[in-house]
């Protein structure tokens, strides 16, 4: 193996790039990126970047020095097509990029909301471009911002503007946010921490119309809001329209097996890659948080240099982990809130806005949440990571006062 593309200029895409070379691969490595800077950390863009608009927030260790990797960046031009059989990558501009191996690290695109098209002082919020557009527009429109969309994204960039002193409203279609995270109960818990701070959170409706002269969001309940600058967080999809026609499995994201294999040959990573958990039970899942497009752009880095001799029990089983800071809380949620059948609070309380929370099912610790708690979400990672019984992981919180 001699030519090694990666398709994404991603933290994923970075991490298998710097692995690759840390692993002794000395061939050519080429990596593609549809934006124009070089590999930059997306989670400062709701909160640092946003309140300071200083970019050295977003800068990722070692890309500034990464010319000694020898990599050959073929940026500002997105992949449009992939041709297994004949190893190469299309690109926007009408070039390819031949390969022996590929790694798929294309993150996901932010989704759009039909009830409020694109138009001055409408926002997504995913890139650098994104962050810079939104912050200009903050800085040139003042009044109220509103927030569709009460996930993490969306709460990071209500904090954010609420702390610089802007009006607030978040706008969520569900009845509690968050349920699929973490749960109804710390769903609710949420949303209170930002009515704490004094936004506006409106739940269970959804915008019918944006009136962008008026500046006015009509909502599906009958009530109306005002906003200068509306910001879209209503989640993602992976970025795998150019993969279609290429014989890989598609559907919210690349289907591969449990090393991260896709085809021979071809591996993927990070938001766009959804695989077989063998921690569990073989649950498909797609992760979308750094720590895991990290962890699972070396590991498959090293499964494509590995090729035939990689050893089968190797598989990438990770606790998925994921923090938010809002306002002067911590926010930490190791492994899985979906399908608990127990749900536990073992160490302070929700008023407090300090807690620690287990999630349990068949027995089994599934999952940790923490409010200001960091020193026990990090134990009950390893907890999980080991399939630590439910009784066993009582028995550990019962000192988490």
């Amino acid at each position: 193996m001699r030519r090694i593309v990666v398709v994404g200029a991603s933290l994923a895409g970075w991490n298998a790039a710097t692995t690759l070379r840390r692993e002794g691969f000395d061939g050519t490595l080429t990596m593609i990126g549809g934006e124009p800077e070089r590999p930059y950390d997306r989670p400062p863009l709701s909160k640092a970047y946003l309140a300071t608009g200083d970019e050295a927030k977003v800068a990722l260790h070692g890309v500034a020095t990464s010319d000694e990797l020898a990599i050959e960046w073929r940026l500002g031009s997105d992949a449009t097509g992939l041709d297994v059989a004949g190893r190469t990558v299309r690109l926007a501009d009408g070039g390819e990029v031949p390969f022996d191996g590929l790694i798929i690290a294309t993150g996901a695109q932010a989704r759009t909301l039909d009830s409020v098209p694109a138009g001055p002082g409408v926002h997504l919020l995913r890139t650098l471009a994104d962050a810079r557009a939104l912050r200009a527009d903050l800085d040139r429109r003042p009044g109220p911002v509103a927030v569709i969309g009460a996930g993490f994204i969306g709460a990071e960039v209500a904090a954010t503007c609420r702390q610089a002193g802007r009006e607030v409203a978040i706008v969520e279609a569900a009845p509690v946010p968050l349920t699929r995270s973490v749960g109804a109960e710390v769903g609710e818990v949420c949303a209170a921490l930002h009515r704490d701070h004094g936004v506006d959170v409106r739940l269970g409706t959804a915008v019918a119309r944006h009136d962008a002269e008026a500046g006015v969001l009509e909502l599906t309940d009958g009530s109306t809001l005002s906003a200068s600058v509306v910001v879209v967080g209503v989640g993602v999809t992976p970025c795998t329209g150019w993969l279609e026609g290429s014989g890989l499995t598609l559907g919210d994201g690349v289907l591969c097996d449990a090393t991260g294999l896709a085809a021979p040959g071809i591996v993927a990573a990070g938001d766009v890659a959804r695989w077989p958990n063998r921690l569990y039970d073989g649950e498909v899942m797609r992760v979308e948080h750094w720590d895991n497009a990290i962890d699972m752009g070396s590991f498959v880095a090293r499964r494509l240099l590995a090729g035939e001799a990689w050893d089968p029990a190797a598989v990438f089983e990770p606790v998925p982990w994921f923090w938010s800071d809002q306002y002067d809380r911590k926010l930490q949620m190791a492994g899985r809130a979906a399908g608990a059948d127990c749900t536990v609070v073992v160490g302070g309380t929700f008023e407090e806005r300090r807690v620690v929370v287990l999630y349990g099912r068949a027995g089994r610790l599934i999952g940790a949440f923490g409010m200001n708690r960091p020193r026990q979400i990090v134990q009950s990672r390893g907890l999980i990571a080991r399939r630590c019984s439910w009784d066993e992981a009582l028995t550990v919180a019962a000192d988490w006062t």
